[in-house]
């Protein structure tokens, strides 16, 4: 299938709206250059990035675009900027017929659906990096993550140029991050953070979730329990962030068998360790299974 001329203009009802079903462009002018017409026409427009391999999470934000604005845009990119030297951009699943079948059924407008060559045609002679923000967590785990994370969506800023972009809060560092490279670079872009979508059973919905073993499937479901009982220790007066890190860690190596990685509790958004909780905070976890690496987090505490 030729991705660029897949244009399909008959109209389905979403709501009270009448919208077109879902064009995906691969050309970067071509989308500046329907963007800026689009613009000109007074809509308002919902960005969605994504690396593909969609599930409920990412239609969640969709839908959510589709709701509040009059134009949503999906980008598809497997950016190989945000993948160390030993994880799995190779294997990363790409299914791009079935994600755009699953964006037509939300109501999507565009996919923008580029390649690597286009993104990147030479080597970058200017680089991005993320300061303090990307020195702690899944940043420490994986150096040069997030610089790769703030590079590609600088640019999809950049060709897209939404009102509104929609991250999940299941990468709450991500969300934290680019909030900070929004104000920073003062790009005129509202960024909303979605709640975390979890299976019947609580597992965060993710695309690396197909890589679990039977048996690591069943275990995962303990990464959102570790949570809840470090919320419940917390609900029950518990301020000291050694007694959640050691619940969490507990439960976790008691009922599964991947390797835990990292339990850490840190303000949030700031990003700063608590040794004594106060405030917002934000628990995270991450675990690694034989071939899934899968984290996951909670947002407890008032806004200070």
């Amino acid at each position: 299938m030729n991705f660029h001329q897949l244009n399909i203009r008959t109209k389905r009802k979403f709501g009270t709206r009448s919208r077109t079903m879902t064009q995906v462009i691969s050309d970067i002018q071509e989308m500046q250059s329907l963007m800026l017409q689009l613009r000109k026409s007074n809509k308002s427009i919902g960005f969605v990035p994504t690396m593909g391999a969609l599930h409920d999470g990412h239609l969640t934000m969709m839908q959510q675009s589709v709701r509040e604005q009059d134009i949503t845009v999906a980008s598809v990119f497997v950016n190989p900027l945000q993948f160390g030297p030993d994880e799995d951009f190779d294997a990363y699943p790409r299914q791009i017929e079935q994600d755009v079948s699953l964006v037509e059924t939300v109501g999507v407008d565009y996919v923008f659906y580029p390649s690597v060559d286009d993104m990147y045609p030479a080597e970058l002679g200017v680089a991005l990096k993320v300061g303090r923000l990307a020195t702690v967590l899944e940043g420490a785990q994986r150096p040069g993550h997030f610089d790769g994370v703030v590079t590609v969506v600088n640019k999809l800023f950049n060709i897209i140029q939404p009102d509104v972009a929609y991250f999940g809060k299941k990468d709450a560092q991500q969300l934290a991050i680019v909030e900070k490279m929004v104000a920073d670079f003062n790009h005129n872009i509202r960024i909303v953070g979605v709640d975390i979508i979890r299976e019947a059973d609580g597992l965060a919905k993710s695309s690396r979730n197909i890589y679990l073993t039977t048996q690591e499937r069943e275990e995962a479901v303990h990464l959102y329990k570790s949570l809840c009982y470090a919320k419940q220790l917390y609900d029950e007066g518990e301020r000291r962030s050694d007694v959640l890190i050691k619940g969490v860690t507990q439960c976790l190596t008691s009922h599964t068998s991947g390797n835990v990685e990292e339990v850490a509790v840190y303000s949030y958004p700031e990003l700063k360790e608590q040794k004594y909780i106060s405030g917002r905070i934000f628990i995270s976890l991450a675990v690694k299974f034989s071939t899934a690496r899968l984290i996951d987090n909670i947002i407890i505490g008032e806004v200070s």
